[in-house]
């Protein structure tokens, strides 16, 4: 097992109650080890609230609160592996590593049990993580992406984090005369445009354009400032490229093969009744966009919602076009 060692948060940025970045930084004089865009690492925090895993009603498997013998919240580590969003040069010229993480919040209602630790990070003056040292995974552009004239990524709620780091490593290269005639796409979703981490860095990358390179932002929850905001595209990400190839919304889909199946469909009405119809950001086209992700030569690859990932899967499948995503 790979050395546990301790970091300290040196920023957070919350971008909503459930959406905050991280920058973590080594003990002084020690070095993260080196990495490539898009890999992980395992995180700890050493009181977290611990659950238990029981067997319910049904034979469903549920976790509850871990008591001990006095009825008391049992507390201890938990660790994770979590997608870095920081780009390596940024690793290697400031010392950090950057993380985009969610509160996860289970089906009743609770908070994950690290993500909810580490939310508390700096508001109980604890300020340290701990990791251990080794970052890893393969979802990365050379094992990926290699041979592909078109990249496109799809990054939905924190799942933007690999993605993030890829791009802003991309740019940085290419403003030191790494030439390369890949063109890169990027879906970004989330719920409203303050959850868009990383949104007016991404933005500036697209503007100065030392890297062919696409930028899709698109809320599925839009705010009114949202909705007027025409720079936003709108709807779900894995909806906004159902609407490039022509094909129908994922919910009119469901509904479409309920309805064939003879099966009840109240459930599947609502669920398009209640969802935002796509549209793109100005100054993108849907032919524009068509044209970057020709099938013979195109790579989708996606980090996200299990359910959108599954959904882009079947479009990918469709379309003829290689289709990969991260899993741990």
């Amino acid at each position: 097992m790979a050395e546990r060692r301790i970091g300290t948060v040196v920023q957070r940025r919350d971008l909503s109650p459930v959406l905050s970045i991280l920058r973590l930084v080594p003990e002084e004089g020690d070095e993260f080890p080196p990495y490539l865009a898009g890999q992980y690492i395992a995180l700890r925090r050493e009181r977290c609230r611990l659950t238990k895993k029981i067997v319910g009603t049904g034979g469903r498997i549920e976790y509850v609160t871990d008591l001990d013998e006095n009825g008391n919240q049992r507390v201890g580590p938990i660790s994770h592996a979590y997608s870095i969003s920081s780009a390596p040069f940024e690793t290697s010229l400031s010392r950090y590593l950057e993380f985009y993480v969610v509160l996860q919040i289970d089906d009743r209602g609770q908070p994950g049990r690290l993500t909810e630790s580490l939310f508390q990070v700096q508001t109980t003056g604890d300020r340290t993580i701990s990791y251990f040292y080794r970052i890893t995974g393969d979802f990365t552009l050379e094992k990926r992406a290699a041979g592909f004239r078109n990249v496109v990524m799809i990054g939905t709620g924190s799942g933007l984090a690999p993605f993030a780091a890829m791009i802003k490593q991309l740019h940085y290269e290419a403003t030191r005369g790494s030439a390369s005639d890949v063109r890169y796409t990027l879906f970004h979703g989330n719920r409203t445009c303050v959850e868009l981490g990383y949104h007016d860095e991404l933005a500036a990358i697209e503007s100065q354009g030392k890297l062919d390179f696409v930028y899709v932002p698109t809320v599925s929850r839009p705010s009114e400032q949202d909705r007027v905001n025409a720079k936003l595209g709108k709807g779900r990400a894995n909806n906004l490229v159902r609407r490039v190839f022509g094909m129908p919304l994922k919910e009119e889909e469901d509904l479409a093969r309920l309805s064939a199946q003879g099966l009840d469909t109240t459930e599947a009405t609502a669920s398009l009744n209640a969802t935002v119809r796509p549209i793109l950001p100005s100054g993108v086209s849907e032919s524009g966009l068509r044209e970057r992700m020709d099938p013979r030569t195109t790579v989708i690859l996606m980090c996200g919602n299990p359910g959108g990932m599954a959904d882009m899967k079947h479009v990918a499948e469709v379309q003829g076009i290689r289709f990969a995503h991260e899993e741990w």
